[in-house]
């Protein structure tokens, strides 16, 4: 999520107004989420997230190397995969909404 932060308060210094998507706004709207690892691929890790007005993302990670496999670093990288998916979609609501 760091790499997400950073990326979003360099955003933040050249913002001239007040209309923009940031990761607070998109965490905010986050309902729930659920961590799936699969019985036949159990390095994998699949986040399925529920967003408040009813919309899914799915994301998912997993690493080349089975060894490598750390399930908490699993969670992580899949909810990234989710938020990275969701940014795109927020940033066309946003523009829908200014014009």
């Amino acid at each position: 999520m760091e790499s997400l932060r950073v990326g979003d308060e360099l955003a933040a210094g050249v913002q001239k107004t007040a209309n923009r998507v940031t990761l607070d706004s998109m965490i905010e709207k986050i309902e729930s989420e659920d961590y799936i690892s699969p019985e036949c691929l159990p390095s994998m890790t699949i986040c399925v997230m529920k967003m408040k007005n009813g919309f899914v993302l799915v994301g998912k990670s997993a690493p080349a190397d089975p060894e490598n496999f750390d399930p908490e670093l699993g969670r992580k990288f899949a909810r990234e995969d989710c938020i990275r998916q969701l940014w795109p979609l927020e940033g066309y609501a946003l523009r829908e909404k200014l014009a």
